[in-house]
């Protein structure tokens, strides 16, 4: 068990998770009634090539200001695009929301912080340019898978990391609610530290950190969004498989729990028999149950 969850470390199983997941989504969505809104692909939010965007703008009154979702696309942090989560975007938009599907630089060209840096600053921007696609800058949220949802995590826990850019200084990247589908919180455990000793099984990890554990714990603590829990974090909604070798349940249980012990709220749904997205009918249909919860949770926190 303990080799096949090393091994998983750089499993393909994000790209079947990929797939599956826009099937769920978009499988939920036929049965939504269609709600118009506006594409507008390959806006750049940053100066690397990386950093574009796609935007999804509901229609509005033209008075009212709407809640903002980043989506941040899964892939161990060194593969993957915008598009991977286009059908949550949509989702999104389809309730109101102006969605932001964002691409990030990649390891192992770019280690960490980059992919941090850059979540944040897709935040930032999207925040400074509120007032030209209607966005309330005080409701935001950010959604992810896998990888993605770690950085999301991130972006509900963690304020700007670098705030050198004058363009953006002073604006603030942290957002006020979160959906996290089974992206890891916690580094320093021992799996993940033990992975980082394999060249084969943690090249995914190391590659996204730049150094293994041994050399740079420190640096292994401060991408963990756990060590980084406080009263002031945003409410967070968790999906997590009870059989996910590839993300180990408990990271999302003990995280859950920390936000608790805060009094930050959180929900998470645990989907039995599911691994690192669902795969069987019954999966896919606990997973579209628990997006539309994640939802209203979105809806509670963020509209007004």
């Amino acid at each position: 068990m303990k080799r096949g969850w090393l091994l998983g470390i750089v499993s393909v199983a994000l790209v079947v998770f990929a797939t599956t997941f826009l099937v769920s989504v978009a499988a939920w969505q036929a049965g939504v009634e269609a709600l118009p809104f506006e594409i507008r692909e390959g806006l750049t939010y940053g100066p690397n090539e990386r950093n574009d965007l796609d935007l999804f703008l509901p229609k509005d009154d033209g008075k009212s200001l709407r809640p903002a979702v980043i989506v941040i696309h899964g892939g161990a942090w060194r593969s993957g695009d915008k598009r991977q989560l286009r059908n949550l975007a949509e989702l999104f938009a389809r309730k109101g929301y102006v969605a932001a599907a964002i691409n990030y630089r990649l390891a192992p060209k770019w280690s960490y912080p980059a992919q941090l840096d850059d979540c944040q600053r897709a935040v930032r921007w999207l925040r400074k340019n509120a007032k030209e696609f209607r966005v309330d800058p005080k409701r935001f949220g950010a959604a992810g898978a896998s990888a993605g949802g770690h950085l999301a995590l991130l972006l509900g826990t963690r304020e700007v990391r670098d705030d050198s850019d004058p363009d953006l200084k002073g604006i603030s990247s942290k957002v006020q609610c979160v959906l996290s589908i089974f992206g890891p919180t916690d580094f320093t455990d021992e799996r993940y530290i033990q992975a980082s000793r394999n060249p084969i099984a943690g090249r995914a990890l190391v590659d996204f950190l730049g150094k293994p554990y041994d050399e740079a714990p420190e640096l292994w603590k401060e991408v963990s969004p756990i060590h980084h829990v406080s009263p002031d974090d945003a409410p967070t909604f968790i999906i997590h498989g009870d059989q996910d070798f590839l993300v180990p349940l408990d990271q999302s249980l003990k995280f859950a729990e920390a936000m608790k012990k805060v009094g930050v709220e959180v929900q998470l749904v645990v989907i039995k028999g599911m691994g690192h997205g669902p795969t069987t009918p019954e999966q896919r249909e606990e997973f579209m149950k628990a997006v539309g919860q994640a939802m209203e949770f979105f809806d509670k926190h963020l509209k007004r």
